[in-house]
């Protein structure tokens, strides 16, 4: 009788095991033909292209936090540079831009002056607002330049608000004592050093490099920024990242259609934030300055 008990048992746990597998089987294969779609097949596969040319400011306004030193300093109008300017602007052109947008603010008349350079004039100014921006509209038979800068949040409260703007910004601690902060300015000094000893077009691509960006972005993660009490995260939230977000929405309103082909002359610092914000948006396709 144990024998026949055993049996059944077991012959029960086969037919028990063979008919779970059966039923795995089965809701696996039902798994198998629900296909998951991909999230950009939701969204228009049309999208307008965008090249943002992050350089540094070829006129050195010294407006930036780190300066760069006077020894270090290339002149774009002389040689070699000026022929170098040249084989960068020819390497730009190949993106073709219907639009071109440049960093400056509402009122800098960016169309009036572009009409004037077609007419010969400010062909001495070392801003590459002319020396890229007008000189390839020029070359590729555009008329109109968009103003696309912003003013950030934090500036317009301190205008209309100031004590409110002095107790937002009290307690940062502007020279705060982090490493970081002093690895930054070392890649900074560096690369001030390199725009003499190596191309224009080389040093550009480099800038607008996928990792040259990345620290970038992070580079705004130092310093000041680790106050405490969250201020210096949320002086940075109200001037730097809201101010670049104001950017691109500006850009969002000179998008015609999806056949627009945008180009953003831009200070790297923006460049690398809007990296970000053109490849997280489902309205375009970021085109790396590599690939040209």
């Amino acid at each position: 009788m144990k024998n026949i008990s055993s049996c059944i048992i077991a012959l029960s746990l086969v037919a028990c095991t063979h008919t779970t597998k059966e039923k795995i089987k089965q809701v696996n294969s039902t798994k198998d033909t629900v296909s998951i779609p991909p999230v950009s097949s939701f969204f228009p596969a049309a999208k307008a292209k965008v090249l943002v040319v992050g350089v540094f400011h070829f006129d050195y306004p010294g407006l930036d936090e780190l300066k760069t030193a006077e020894e270090n300093k290339i002149d774009v109008l002389k040689e070699p540079k000026k022929s170098e300017m040249t084989a960068l602007v020819e390497y730009i052109k190949k993106f073709k831009p219907t639009k071109i947008a440049v960093e400056a603010n509402p009122g800098w008349k960016a169309t009036e002056k572009l009409r004037k350079y077609k007419e010969g004039g400010h062909r001495d100014k070392r801003d590459e607002r002319y020396q890229v921006a007008m000189r390839i509209a020029s070359e590729t038979g555009l008329d109109t330049l968009y103003e696309v800068n912003s003013y950030s949040m934090i500036r317009e409260m301190r205008e209309k608000d100031s004590l409110v703007y002095k107790k937002l910004t009290a307690g940062i601690n502007w020279d705060y004592e982090d490493p970081y902060w002093d690895y930054v300015k070392n890649w900074i000094e560096n690369d001030d050093k390199l725009t003499s000893q190596v191309s224009l077009l080389d040093f550009i691509t480099y800038m607008n490099s996928e990792e040259s960006h990345q620290y970038g972005y992070g580079a705004y993660l130092t310093g000041f920024f680790k106050s405490d009490d969250h201020k210096g995260a949320d002086y940075l939230s109200m001037w730097w990242y809201n101010r670049n977000l104001r950017i691109f929405k500006n850009i969002q309103d000179i998008t015609g259609d999806p056949n627009d082909r945008i180009m953003v002359v831009m200070g790297n610092g923006h460049a690398a934030i809007l990296r970000q914000l053109f490849e997280s948006s489902p309205e375009y396709d970021f085109v790396e300055f590599s690939d040209l």
